[in-house]
């Protein structure tokens, strides 16, 4: 009766370890046609729907097919430290404006946090096509200390957005322009040289 038990357990491993291989080898590929070689270590590992959530990882952020869809939404981070803002990025509407405290196309609102940091900033800016922003869209504020801040667009309001409450400690900006406002969340950071 020993033998059988090793046996049993040989087969075991063997089978774990041709179904995790195959993970190895199948992450981020196309899905295929099942064959009888994969089905069987995926169904004993419990792992048949593993290329459809490897895919869906590799797509976060872009809007799934099919009807009534919505982008999967990005998660904010801890808010960067204070840094003055030069630059308002829209890459979906092909914006690109120095921003300060007094620029004439682009301004931060000084007594708001800066754009990044902890709190709601306020960014003014004239002529820009706000209402075409889409939620899942990003902002992007290049900032004095080599970085840029990222924000993920969460809502446009052709009447402004008004009664929407903050969040403590959480990273913000409201972008202004004519009657249009945007409320966005800081998503990611990158070095800018």
């Amino acid at each position: 009766m020993p033998r059988a038990k090793w046996v049993a357990g040989v087969l075991t491993v063997a089978l774990l370890g041709s179904g995790i291989g195959m993970l190895m080898n199948t992450e981020g590929a196309r899905p295929t046609a099942a064959t009888a070689a994969d089905a069987l270590p995926s169904r004993a590992l419990g792992l048949s729907g593993h290329r459809r959530l490897v895919e869906q990882l590799e797509h976060s952020g872009q809007h799934a097919s099919g009807k009534g869809s919505r982008p999967l939404r990005a998660a904010p981070i801890a808010p960067l430290r204070f840094s003055r803002p030069l630059r308002l990025h829209i890459p979906s509407l092909g914006v690109d404006l120095p921003l300060g405290r007094d620029a004439e196309e682009a301004a931060w609102d000084h007594d708001s946090p800066a754009p990044g940091s902890a709190g709601t900033a306020v960014v003014t800016a004239a002529d820009l096509r706000l209402a075409e922003l889409r939620r899942g869209l990003t902002i992007e504020i290049a900032r004095a200390d080599r970085r840029t801040a990222v924000f993920t667009v969460d809502r446009v309001s052709p009447g402004g957005i008004t009664g929407r409450r903050q969040r403590p400690g959480r990273a913000q900006i409201r972008l202004v322009s004519g009657e249009t406002t945007v409320l966005a969340r800081l998503t990611g950071q990158r070095r800018t040289g």
